[in-house]
Order: C-alpha cells, then structure tokens, then sequence
C-alpha cells in the first residue's frame, strides 16, 4: 500500500523544478530598484529641500522681511545662533527660534513687490 503523505508528496528526492537560482537574484534586483525610485522619488528631493532651507537661515540679515512656520509676519531687528528679534509692529518685538523662521518675504534694501506681480 502506498501511504497518503507519500502519495502527495510527490517526488520526494528531486529539486523543484523552475525554482531555480534565478527566484533569489530577481529579489535583490526587485529589492534595488524599490530603493532606487524611493531614493529619487523622496530621498533626494527632501535633502535638496533642507540645504536651501539651511542657506536661507544662514543668510539672515537685519531688516529681512520674513514669514515665520506660525505665520507671523515680522522684520528682523536681532540676530544671535539660535535666536531671531522680529518686529511685528511699532515697538514690538518677540524672539523666536531661528529654525521657526519659514520663508524670507523682502530682502533687507530690496523694493518690495507684491504677490500679484510676481511670475
């Protein structure tokens, strides 16, 4: 009698067919790909997007016109490492982080332009 298990099992000594040593490579090629497009795609973009904001920081001067994250419009009036002066009004200052600070809005001499007339 042959058993059941055996019966399923089927050739029990050979190697599967079509397996392959090809299943392992096509994963690590699948696996680089993926990593290629996120790298591209997400990666790169990011960092290229924190150096700008890095050289905008750094290029902070007295009487830039700024945007802070929070969205407080202000002038700058102080500047030390960490800490940006703003005037928001007449004699009225706050401090605030220098990473708080999102967008330069007017450049310290520049003419001011408005957005509407900006392409």
């Amino acid at each position: 009698m042959i058993s059941t298990a055996f019966a399923m099992g089927g050739n029990q000594g050979a190697p599967a067919q079509g397996a392959g040593g090809f299943g392992d490579w096509s994963f690590i090629i699948m696996m680089v790909v993926i990593f290629a497009i996120f790298y591209f795609l997400m990666i790169r973009p990011q960092q290229k997007k924190q150096k700008e904001l890095k050289a905008m920081l750094d290029n902070l001067a007295y009487g830039d016109v700024v945007m802070t994250t929070g969205g407080i419009h202000g002038k700058v009036t102080g500047l030390a490492d960490a800490v940006v002066t703003l005037e928001i009004a007449d004699k009225v200052r706050i401090k605030i982080a220098r990473s708080a600070v999102g967008a330069i809005l007017q450049k310290a001499g520049a003419p001011a332009t408005s957005p509407a007339t900006k392409s």
